[in-house]
């Protein structure tokens, strides 16, 4: 991609109202554009990084044995209350509207209801189980206050799998098998280090969940965490029977803040009672269906990153969910260094290797700092100079080592970060 062909512009201000550091860096740097108070547009750079973090998902996902979907947002109010989840005072972040012909209606802020009634459709005998199910969809919620930027919106895009099992044995071992899943997940995306499974209270419908917490100053959860053991335990359920049953240590666990990125949870057989979801044992015996339930956010993540490794001069993108690898700069307006840059823009294109180029006629310290901001995981600059030395000058984003190539080491260099 090409700059002067991207609509997008980098800015030196943000919203007056924007306080999250992760909104002011993706705002200014042409990732996101803020619609309203907990709300985003994803612009052309941050829907790259969004795609490159759900591809990395569903790889995960599949190799599990998870199947994609995509279920609808609107949702029926019969089905919620049957579940009991419809009315505000037991879910008090519904978006709800009505239809022409005075339906009232909801927006999926989740979807254990409408997939598990759907799959009534399809489960009737114990061989038509084990399965999961998962999909990538835009949730609402009508959050009191939206904040923290795009780590607590209102509207945001969801992973949700849900696993559907004939015993608890069989959903346990599908439960462990998507927990290493998800920190396999965090690991490729740049997270493995700073984020860790953690014991925290699991709602109306199971004593316990396990969450995913990144350690981060923007975060909004306290946990308290075992770095040899890799596990924490979150505020909510700490205390002194909990650090027994997980057999932790109190004296060598540290309190720190972070931001929940994931939580994986079992409904047990409650959600197939309610909405009627059995299926027939091999003996005839009618049996409820054990629902397990597993998210991912994939938006909160872009924040979660985007806070993690930024610096003072912008983003830091991990190569693996960059919008693209290289940014290519061509200083000046010289005749030669503008046939060298575009050479080099179709040769790398060529390929397959993502950059964005910077051929805009703006002064180099302007495209030097652009670069900074945008954060992609490497410089490489042609001048009059390079041209002359036969050479490219290469920066990694992560430090000020600055080294002349030739091409054949240049492409080298660049083949290990082929997109």
């Amino acid at each position: 991609m090409k700059l002067t062909e991207l609509f997008t512009k980098t800015s030196k201000t943000v919203p007056a109202d924007e306080t999250a550091k992760n909104a002011q860096l993706l705002i200014k740097a042409g990732f996101i554009y803020k619609e309203m108070a907990g709300v985003y547009a994803y612009l052309p750079l941050g829907l790259r990084v969004i795609e490159n973090i759900k591809q990395i998902i569903r790889e995960e996902m599949n190799a599990v044995g998870g199947q994609e979907l995509l279920m609808t947002t609107l949702q029926r109010q019969e089905l919620w209350e049957k579940t009991d989840r419809w009315d505000d005072q037991k879910v008090d972040i519904w978006f709800k509207s009505k239809l022409k012909n005075g339906t009232d209606v909801g927006f999926g802020w989740s979807h254990e209801e409408q997939i598990t009634e759907m799959m009534k459709s399809y489960i009737s005998s114990y061989r038509d189980l084990p399965f999961s199910v998962y999909q990538f969809q835009t949730k609402l919620r009508n959050e009191l206050r939206a904040k923290s930027g795009i780590l607590r919106s209102r509207e945001f895009i969801m992973k949700d799998l849900y696993s559907y099992s004939r015993t608890q044995e069989e959903h346990q071992k599908i439960y462990d098998e998507l927990t290493k899943a998800y920190l396999k997940v965090f690991a490729r995306i740049g997270l493995g280090d700073v984020t860790f499974v953690t014991y925290a209270a699991g709602g109306p419908f199971t004593p316990y969940s396990h969450e995913f917490q990144t350690i981060t100053d923007a975060g909004e959860d306290t946990i308290y965490l075992d770095r040899e053991r890799k596990l924490a335990v979150n505020q909510d359920v700490y205390s002194d029977e909990v650090l027994t049953q997980l057999g932790l240590d109190k004296t060598k666990l540290e309190k720190l803040v972070a931001a929940e990125v994931g939580n994986i949870f079992s409904f047990g057989d409650v959600k197939s009672k309610q909405l009627g979801l059995y299926y027939a044992d091999q003996d005839g015996t009618e049996k409820p269906v054990i629902l397990g339930s597993y998210g991912i956010g994939v938006s909160r993540l872009l924040g979660v990153i985007a806070e993690h490794f930024a610096d003072d001069k912008g983003l830091v993108w991990p190569e693996s969910i960059a919008p693209a690898k290289v940014y290519l700069a061509a200083l000046g307006d010289s005749e030669e260094v503008k046939k060298h840059a575009d050479e080099l823009y179709s040769i790398l294109t060529d390929a397959g290797i993502s950059l964005l180029y910077d051929n805009r006629n703006i002064r180099p310290g302007e495209k030097f700092a652009d670069a900074d901001l945008i954060g992609l995981p490497y410089r490489v600059v042609i001048s009059n100079q390079t041209v002359a030395n036969g050479t490219y000058e290469w920066k990694e984003r992560t430090n000020n080592n600055i080294k002349q190539l030739n091409r054949d080491e240049l492409l080298s260099l660049l083949s290990a970060t082929k997109n």
